[in-house]
């Protein structure tokens, strides 16, 4: 296994043709990283160990591999529901190649490698990859069109299948060296190049993420028609006619983040995960183009997202219709639709938007939704999940795409396998850097090697996060060396509950963080929510800092309608839920009164081991028998929101009212 390939393998990483512009940051690969920590290192082991098995055995049995086998044969039926299914292979090899790169297994690779000969004799001759069309060429599926790319724009996902492939075979060629993956997609790649372009066929892909893809072979390859097929597919949005007027978001492109030219755009719109993909996308040529204009439209439309369309525990994609962004502050809890895929996407994005900046407002929105919204979409036993992520679960209401339980496989089973891809990669987003500047982004226990003007340079990190303050940073380089520790101050810890006034604490809590090097307190700056430490680094300086981690309250914008008058719960990073298994059966009548007083306590054998908290509240309780409501005192119990619904199915909620102002008659 080459040195090189593995420190290509983060997405924003370096490429093989050495560009000489590109992202101003860079991340610390993965491959450099090595975590002790239990939270995260528990669930990367059982994304090896369970899902990742789980996944390749439910490609294999619904069919997905099957598809891949008849379209090398030309002959058989196409055997799943989607003609996107194909992906699910993709990514499942990508997030396998993650976990190759640093848990080799010999096993595991002969078996991608046999998967990966399938999809090669799928592949036709001028490098066409799409089995819902080569199974049955005269009879394709319903969504592709009777000719290839006529159905792009709408609903086909070729080039979406596309992006994912390369994505896959980046993976894989930069985890183990070989190029048998690598050369099917850039076959395709190729003929991608000769089918689109200026003076080609003009379309504005329906579903994005072939811009990252593109992107992605650009690194490994140097070939610059990829990045400038990437750009060209950017800039085709907004071109084509649609119904302006209309308020149907499929009829005026909005869906499709197709209503402007994406340089006009400044608001979150449509489809969640595809806008994730096509800002994310931008962010990419953007940084190796040095498009001015992409970056102010980006800048704009995160400030629309962060400040007006995102849910408290860092989930995007309020409606269910379309699986998209509402109108401002359209946040509704008992509807809340907030897909898996989305904080995925989210997360790509932000992590983007900080190395294009190196703003700490970027992680901390990452933060929220890694360790809340996201990873609430993968059961702890890493074989269930949630497609879509409730706000509140109640016995009386039950809309038509909530989930109430997780379940094992989707017929449209997009989540499940990205998070089979994003989860081994997390230690990625620790640390980055820039010249001397070294930036400490996420509070994970373990090593990070890194290399600072040709100087090697060890940091040990020692916590027990998320659930106490307490961090400690041992700085070890192979010799004395001048350096700027960039060490992140969550907004969290600073009285900001997300970086817009979106949601901000009942009560203000603000306080200096102390930092002390060597046991002795000493001056910082804050540049950007980072606290700056410059100093000659000298082997085994040790750097101490104690988070706040009190329980606070927060509260919704007055614009936010179905949060007034009710708050959320969050301790640290994590935001809490109660749910039914530690509230008597019910917890749609739990009232937060001002005067609760949260107290939080371990407890290691719930849930993998979670911190809980505990107040007395009010309950408003109906005896049916009697036709009597009335008012009773409990002690309720709140647990993270990521780990609810992993005993049975039940009650669950977010916020929680201060006080009753009416009651709502409902008869069944």
């Amino acid at each position: 296994m080459k040195k090189l390939c593995l420190l290509l393998i983060a997405s924003a990483g370096l490429s093989a043709s050495a560009q000489k512009q590109d992202y101003p940051i860079k991340p610390v690969p993965f491959t450099s990283v090595k975590l002790s920590d239990q939270f995260w290192s528990s669930r990367i082991e059982t994304n090896r160990t369970a899902t990742i098995p789980a996944s390749f055995a439910r490609c294999e049995s619904t069919g997905r591999v099957k598809n891949f086998v008849m379209a090398a044969e030309h002959k058989g039926k196409f055997c799943t529901t989607y003609p996107f299914d194909d992906t699910d292979i993709y990514k499942t090899i990508e997030g396998a190649s993650y976990s190759l790169a640093v848990h080799p297994d010999p096993k595991l690779s002969a078996y991608i490698d046999s998967l990966i000969d399938i999809i090669g004799k799928a592949q036709e001759p001028d490098g066409y990859l799409y089995t819902a069309r080569s199974i049955d060429p005269l009879h394709p599926h319903s969504w592709a069109g009777n000719e290839r790319w006529v159905n792009e724009q709408k609903s086909s996902h070729e080039l979406y299948n596309c992006g994912h492939m390369y994505e896959a075979a980046a993976a894989h060629f930069m985890a183990t060296g070989k190029r048998n993956f690598l050369n099917i997609a850039t076959r395709n790649a190729d003929l991608l190049v000769r089918t689109f372009g200026p003076d080609k066929k003009h379309v504005a892909p329906g579903h994005e993420i072939v811009e990252m893809g593109l992107v992605r072979l650009y690194r490994i390859t140097g070939k610059k028609d990829y990045l400038e097929l990437a750009k060209f597919f950017i800039d085709q949005r907004g071109i084509k006619e649609y119904n302006k007027k209309s308020q149907n978001v499929y009829e005026n492109g909005t869906y499709f983040q197709d209503n402007k030219p994406v340089i006009d755009q400044d608001e979150a719109e449509g489809h969640a995960v595809r806008a994730m993909y096509l800002y994310s996308g931008m962010a990419d040529v953007a940084a190796l183009t040095g498009d001015s204009a992409y970056i102010k439209a980006i800048d704009k439309i995160w400030d629309n997202m962060v400040g007006k369309k995102m849910y408290v525990q860092g989930s995007i994609g309020a409606v269910g219709d379309g699986e998209r962004f509402g109108d401002n502050y359209e946040l509704p809890n008992a509807t809340a639709y907030n897909e898996t895929c989305a904080a995925i996407g989210s997360v790509f994005w932000n992590q983007r938007m900080f190395l294009l900046h190196g703003d700490s407002k970027y992680i901390d929105v990452m933060e929220k939704t890694l360790y809340n919204g996201l990873i609430s979409g993968v059961g702890l036993d890493g074989k269930s999940f949630f497609y879509t992520n409730a706000m509140q679960v109640t016995n009386s209401f039950t809309g038509p795409d909530l989930e109430r339980e997780r379940s094992g496989w989707f017929e449209c089973s997009c989540c499940p396998t990205n998070v089979v891809r994003l989860i081994p990669s997390i230690p990625g987003y620790i640390y980055a850097q820039n010249g001397n500047d070294v930036y400490v982004n996420l509070f994970i226990s373990g090593t990070g090697n890194l290399t600072v003007n040709n100087n090697a340079l060890k940091i040990t990190q020692q916590n027990n996060y998320p659930w106490e303050g307490a961090l400690a940073f041992t700085i070890d380089p192979a010799s004395a060396m001048e350096m700027n520790l960039k060490i992140r101050i969550p907004g969290w810890a600073q009285d900001q509950a997300i970086p817009s006034n979106l949601y901000s604490y009942e009560k203000s809590s603000a306080q200096k963080i102390e930092i002390k090097v060597n046991g002795k307190p000493v001056d910082y700056q804050m540049i950007k929510g980072y606290a700056v430490i410059s100093k000659k680094w000298k082997k085994n300086d040790k750097v101490e800092m104690t988070l706040p981690m009190d329980v606070q309250r927060v509260v919704a914008n007055t614009l936010v309608p179905d949060d007034n008058g009710k708050v959320a719960l969050q301790r640290g990073p994590i935001m809490y839920c109660a749910e039914w298994k530690d509230n008597d059966g019910k917890t749609s009548n739990i009232i937060v009164t001002k005067t609760a007083t949260f107290t939080p306590a371990y407890e290691a054998s719930l849930l993998n081991g979670i911190m809980v908290l505990k107040a007395d509240v009010k309950t408003v309780n109906v005896d049916e028998a009697a036709q009597t409501v009335t008012t009773g005192n409990k002690t309720m119990t709140a647990i993270p929101y990521y780990s609810w619904a992993n005993r049975g199915k039940g009650e669950m909620t977010v916020w929680f009212p201060e006080q009753v102002k009416d009651v709502a008659l409902l008869t069944k």
